[in-house]
């Protein structure tokens, strides 16, 4: 990996290991940069390889599994090497948090509730038409987290929600170009880098 050989010229020498699902490099001038590995877990613990069998495990070819949910809609697909097979948005309304208070209050609450349980049934009907666990090697999820996880929770779903699963990704409404982003996305290695102090 290109990148992890400028930190190394730009922090000085480096130690590599694995702690959980995560690549950790430590330089000498204090410096810390933890790699997420896609598709946990690691390929190795040998601190001398680590980096170059991250690089090469991380470009394997894999189908994945997508499903974007968030309150304004959904899209759900699959894809290989960052190109979307077979793909399916929709969208459902699900009312925001409001200001009013009282029976009001209550009412709204139960009327958002009620929404989105609608949003999740729908989602977890399509994606049991069209996720099929053992065409898919692992599960890219994506929006809102406790939607994501009311959807596989469905019954249906048990062997997509066994898969192994990337980071959630940050996304806008789902559509159908937000979704061949995150195709796309499914492929990086995520870094988050602290710079030393001083």
């Amino acid at each position: 990996m290109r990148w992890v050989e400028g930190f190394g010229t730009r922090h000085g020498l480096v130690s590599a290991c694995v702690e959980g699902d995560t690549v950790v490099l430590r330089a000498d001038d204090g410096a810390l940069a933890v790699l997420d590995v896609p598709w946990p877990p690691a390929p190795t613990s040998d601190p001398s390889l680590l980096v170059g069998v991250l690089a090469r495990h991380a470009v394997v070819s894999r189908t994945l599994g997508l499903l974007l949910v968030r309150r304004g809609g959904w899209a759900l697909g699959t894809c290989r090497d960052g190109e979307l097979l077979v793909h399916k948005t929709g969208t459902r309304y699900v009312q925001g948090q409001t200001a009013a208070g009282g029976t009001s209050q209550h009412r709204y609450a139960r009327r958002r509730d009620n929404q989105a349980d609608a949003l999740v049934g729908a989602v977890a009907t399509a994606a049991a038409t069209r996720l099929v666990a053992g065409r898919l090697d692992g599960l890219v999820p994506g929006g809102d987290r406790a939607l994501v996880e009311a959807v596989l929770g469905d019954p249906r779903l048990s062997g997509i929600a066994a898969l192994p699963r990337g980071p959630l990704l940050d996304v806008p409404d789902p559509r159908a170009v937000v979704l061949q982003a995150a195709a796309t996305r499914a492929l990086a290695v995520r870094i988050h880098l602290t710079e030393p102090a001083g």
